[in-house]
């Protein structure tokens, strides 16, 4: 057995609103993609301490298409149970955001939103086409009681001028024979003071049910509250300290924004709950890493409350194993240089259920080719192939054969939060300087929202394309001739807007820092890129950029 301590995060970089479930001596996590497509990270361990990118089950157009979701929207916080010899998997599509979500601020905030339930027998196989739930609001929970029936719980949308946005959590069957909810639904917790209540979990344990919430808002207010009540529709009495685990108002703590927890008993009755956190940058209180998952040991007093096992609900950097054997998986290589006939599993792209569209990994083999497509932020059809960013200091690389004909055409490295904050390093074609390299830079806390650097002419041929990041300092590099001295821009790029805290008022912001490859043709040639390979490897901090 190991003694060793969890480190966390468990999940490192974009890995939000965490959903647990145990099946014999297998663990799970579902975690939000939002607009990135396949739809639900599903992660794998055997002693919850090593993680493994297991699927995404959301794959088909039959069980989701994204195109046209707004940024920050689409597939949020899905429900992973396992229950009668299948898993099933509850998550929202969101098509519109909507305004503020400050309670009785003045004016309507419509939003739009549509609930679904998808099953299998595997975790990692072929989950059903979606059978559709409700539309009333977000962060649906699928709760398996132990008389048979089961139960939705979601977030309440209050849309009208002058209420409470967030209007509480509601409670419906669901027929499993019917295929839809029946019987009316209740509001059983309308959450506390600080507001926000969403991400409702349940479980039942000596006879209360326990329900898990999130509230504060997903920023540095974020709290996990909890409540039990004897019956399942309330009334919820709240947990002595009123807040499970947080980070608000502690400055202290390793972790912050903690909070949209769920838990999990191990084999041997130990409790632990896994929740979403932000690692903001040092000085600058952005998280380019997003909001990332992670895990802490619970003990249940006395009281039949469980807390933190020293009892102060703050998050910690470590909490003690469930006494498993360690099971660790193999290391993701540096280099992934797409010889499969599947896109690695690091890599996602954004929105469409029709990758065939906007890129290939056959047309040319040994290659991934990108057709040119819509412009870089487009909400239907761009080509760009993407991998999270997982730690504070990378170094990325790419090569990179495009001959383009025209200014609409473009391809590169690209590091992307979403359409309105990112760092292109992109070759392109113009009358006056020919094939030439610039980095298009889109900042939304600017006045001016795009600029450009001063364009780099290039010869025929593939150049390789690099960058590397330390915390908020990004450069880009590129050569050409298969090899020899990188020459690098002299320009230093802020890092830091890749983050949720970088944004406009009442922008969505909850995905986080990615990096990848990307090509346009605006004119709609769907002129090809073609890259060789892509390198990306987590490194220690560097004072200076490497030769």
């Amino acid at each position: 057995m190991s003694n060793d301590l969890i480190r966390n995060p468990i999940l490192r970089g974009f890995n939000p609103d965490p959903s647990i479930v145990r099946v014999g001596e297998d663990y799970y996590i579902a975690t939000s993609t939002f607009e990135w497509f396949p739809g639900v990270q599903i992660h794998h361990s055997r002693d919850l301490r090593n993680w493994r990118l297991l699927s995404r089950p959301l794959r088909r157009p039959s069980q989701l298409n994204m195109m046209g979701d707004p940024d920050g929207c689409g597939v949020w916080a899905p429900c992973l149970t396992y229950a009668e010899g299948r898993f099933w998997l509850i998550f929202t599509d969101v098509k519109r955001y909507g305004r503020t979500t400050v309670g009785g601020a003045s004016g309507a905030s419509l939003r739009d939103f549509h609930n679904y339930l998808v099953t299998c027998e595997t975790i990692d196989g072929e989950w059903s086409d979606p059978i559709y739930l409700n539309s009333s609001g977000f962060d649906p929970s699928l709760f398996h009681d132990d008389d048979g029936r089961k139960w939705l719980l979601n977030q309440l949308w209050d849309h009208r001028p002058g209420r409470n946005r967030f209007a509480g959590i509601v409670l419906q069957e669901f027929s499993v024979a019917e295929q839809r909810l029946v019987g009316e639904r209740k509001v059983i917790f309308e959450g506390t003071p600080i507001g926000l209540t969403e991400a409702p979990h349940l479980y039942k344990r000596d006879g209360w049910y326990y329900l898990l919430t999130a509230e504060g808002g997903t920023g540095w207010g974020h709290a996990a509250t909890l409540a039990r009540s004897r019956t399942i529709d309330g009334p919820y009495e709240l947990h002595p300290d009123t807040y499970l685990l947080t980070a608000r108002d502690r400055p202290h703590a390793p972790l912050h924004r903690a909070g949209h927890g769920d838990l999990v008993e191990t084999a041997d009755g130990e409790t632990y709950i896994v929740y979403l956190c932000g690692r903001p940058l040092p000085g600058r209180g952005r998280c380019v890493l997003g909001r990332e998952t992670a895990i802490q040991k619970l003990t249940w007093d006395a009281d039949g409350w469980p807390r933190t096992l020293d009892g102060s609900g703050d998050p910690t950097l470590e909490t003690p194993g469930a006494g498993l054997d360690d099971y660790p998986w193999p290391m993701t290589p540096v280099r992934e240089d797409f010889d499969a006939g599947d896109l690695p599993i690091d890599f996602q792209w954004l929105r469409t259920p029709h990758p065939e569209t906007i890129f290939s990994l056959s047309a040319r083999p040994g290659f991934l080719r990108l057709y040119g497509r819509e412009s870089l932020g487009s909400v239907f059809t761009q080509a760009l192939v993407a991998r999270r960013q997982q730690a504070h200091c990378y170094s990325a690389a790419t090569i990179l054969d495009f001959e383009p004909a025209h200014f609409q055409q473009a391809a590169g490295l690209v590091c992307y939060y979403n359409g309105s904050k990112l760092h292109y390093l992109h070759v392109s074609h113009d009358d006056e300087v020919g094939k030439h390299l610039r980095v298009m830079t889109c900042t939304p806390d600017s006045p001016q929202a795009d600029s450009f650097t001063a364009p780099i002419p290039l010869t025929s041929g593939a150049v390789e394309l690099r960058v590397e990041v330390d915390f908020e300092r990004l450069r880009f590099g590129f050569r050409q001739g298969g090899g020899g001295a990188w020459r690098w821009l002299p320009e230093v790029f802020d890092a830091s807007i890749l983050s949720d805290e970088a944004t406009a008022p009442g922008a969505p912001n909850f995905t986080g820092a990615f990096v990848g490859i990307a090509c346009q043709d605006m004119s709609g040639e769907a002129a090809p890129a073609d890259f060789d390979w892509f390198d990306y490897q987590e490194r220690a901090y560097a004072a200076r950029t490497p030769a």
